[in-house]
Parts: structure tokens; C-alpha cells; sequence
């Protein structure tokens, strides 16, 4: 259940009340007639039937570890046998998505799992602090999160090409200063626009190959971003959206995305702004689950005289 700050993406565990979803899954979905203002309802989304069946079935074991699990198992990654994994879409995304999950986020609460289970080959999951050095390769990664040098999805081909260009950074901090005149002259290169940049860079392969998310709380978040190993890496900020996490941090504003919503419109905006194509829901199916627990509970509160 990862939030973001304002225009972050970091997972967030509950500080609200607890609401078990399973006292919930075992209530029946009513007609959505009451929910025409699911923000979600617009998503482009295989069939939830398979869901309907599984929540009216109840718990199920995991095909790995044997456990009892409502539609997933979280620490498996993987759905339960109630639910056919033929029957679950899969989603090819444009680059690769690490997701660094702090050791103290809840596993049956991160909605972190819901893109392993969905995008299964670009997707993979690390328990802090066992990450991976990502030193060699900070020319074609990025980092989601709302530092002081973080840029617009937008720029990101503009500003990781400073780190290809050797010579022009000689530290982290220069990576993020424009070149200077001199050094444009040198290299003709340099004197790209941010949009020259980007327009370029369909033809040539976009540089950026892999996407960081960080799953945690945002007090846990501090311990995970001042890691040596994530230091130098081009750090990304979202578009300011409005979670629908039933989740939600206690006390937080509305701009806290959950982990899937905040990997869900990077990947929109990238789609629009980097490629340059226009988008057609080809990421709908990343809120699959999420969008089907979003309707469940809140369905649930209203029938229990909440909304």
C-alpha cells in the first residue's frame, strides 16, 4: 500500500482504522449504480469475473506455499487457485520497474504485489536493504521521488543524456545544471532543447530502460533514499493526482498515491510524453485488482452507512 507525496510514489501501510478486507470480501457487490463517481469506472479492464467468482468462493491456497489467500498470495506473487492465472491479463510495459519495499511495509497491504502479479516480466520486487547497485547503469535509470533536483516526466531523455555526455558532469550535482556555453560549443550536441531531446529520442531508442519505485511510508522513505547506492540517479516527479487508496495515511493529503496508482500514471505520462503516442489504456489492466478491491470496499462502507 505504498503512497506518494504530493507528486511521489511511495507505498504507504495503513495509521487509519483497521478495516480487514476480508470481513469485506465476504460482502456481495452490489450494482454499481451508487459508485457513477468511481474515478475508476473509465479504465480500459479485461473481465473481473474471475474476481467475482473467487471473492463469492472465499479464501483459496497459494499453488506455492500452501497459504490461505483472497484472490493472491502477497509473499508469493502469485494468484491463488481460485483464480486461473490464464484468467488474469498481463501487461507489457515499455521499460523495466524495480520496486524497493522497506522491511517494516506489510506485505498483505502493499499494492505493490498487484504489478508482479500483472506485468510479471517487467516487474521485480526487492526487500530492502537487498537491492541492486545501480552505479554502472544511471545513464538509462530513474528514480521516482520528489526531491529538489527531481525533473518532469517530460525531461527525462533531456537530462539522462547528461549522463552519457563524459566530461560535462563531474558530479552528481552538475548533472543537473544546464551545460554551460563553452562546453556546448565543444559539443554541438548539447545544445539540444529539452523537447529536440525527447523528439529525438523515439528514433533512437529511448535511453531510459528501468524505473525506480520506492514501497514504503513516508517516514519509512528516508532511510531508503539516503542509501550510497541510489545517490546519482535522476530523480522523477509525478503529476499531482488524487489517490483512491482505501488505505489511506492517516493524516496525509489526497496526493498520496498507493504504490500501483503512482507505477500506473508514471506510466501513462511516459507513454504520452516521452514516446509521444497517444494513449489507448494500453496500462488499464495495471489496476485490475485494485480497482476491483477500490469498488468492493467501498460498496461495502456504503452498505454499512459510512458514505
Amino acid at each position: 500500500c505504498c503512497v506518494f507525496q504530493l507528486t511521489m510514489s511511495l507505498s504507504s501501510s495503513t495509521q487509519g482504522p483497521k478495516r480487514s478486507t476480508e470481513s469485506l470480501e465476504s460482502q456481495e457487490l452490489q450494482t454499481p449504480s451508487s459508485f457513477q463517481d468511481n474515478p475508476l469506472q473509465q479504465l480500459q479492464l479485461a473481465s473481473q469475473e474471475v474476481l467475482e467468482k473467487a471473492k463469492k468462493s472465499g479464501r483459496s491456497k497459494c499453488p506455492r506455499c500452501s497459504s490461505s489467500r483472497m484472490f493472491y498470495c502477497y509473499t508469493c506473487f502469485v494468484p491463488v487457485e481460485s483464480v486461473p492465472t490464464k484468467e488474469i491479463p498481463t501487461v507489457k510495459l515499455p521499460l523495466k520497474i524495480d520496486i524497493i519495499k522497506h522491511p517494516n511495509e506489510t506485505d498483505g497491504k502493499s499494492t505493490a504485489v498487484h504489478a508482479k502479479l500483472l506485468a510479471p516480466d517487467d516487474v521485480t520486487i526487492y526487500k530492502y536493504p537487498c537491492i541492486p547497485e545501480y552505479e554502472e547503469k544511471k545513464h538509462e535509470i530513474a528514480l521516482i521521488f520528489p526531491g529538489p533536483n527531481s525533473v518532469s516526466v517530460k525531461d527525462i531523455a533531456f537530462h539522462l543524456q547528461k549522463y552519457t555526455n563524459k566530461g560535462v558532469c563531474n558530479s552528481d550535482d552538475d548533472c543537473f545544471k544546464e551545460p554551460v556555453l563553452k562546453q556546448a560549443k565543444i559539443e554541438p550536441k548539447e545544445e539540444k532543447s529539452p523537447n529536440q531531446c525527447i523528439s529525438s529520442s523515439r528514433n533512437e531508442g529511448t535511453r531510459l530502460k528501468k524505473i525506480i519505485f520506492i514501497d514504503s511510508t513516508w517516514n519509512q522513505t528516508n532511510k531508503i533514499i539516503t542509501d550510497e547506492r541510489l545517490q546519482g540517479l535522476l530523480q522523477i516527479e509525478l503529476k499531482t493526482r488524487k489517490t483512491c487508496f482505501w488505505r489511506h495515511q492517516k493524516g496525509k493529503p489526497d496526493t498520496y498515491l498507493s504504490t500501483i496508482e503512482a507505477i500506473y500514471y508514471f506510466l501513462v505520462d511516459y507513454h504520452q510524453e516521452v514516446l509521444k503516442e497517444n494513449y489507448k489504456g494500453q496500462y488499464d489492466n495495471l489496476l485490475f485488482f485494485f480497482s476491483f478491491m477500490y469498488t468492493l470496499i467501498k460498496n461495502a462502507k456504503c452498505c454499512a452507512g459510512k458514505e
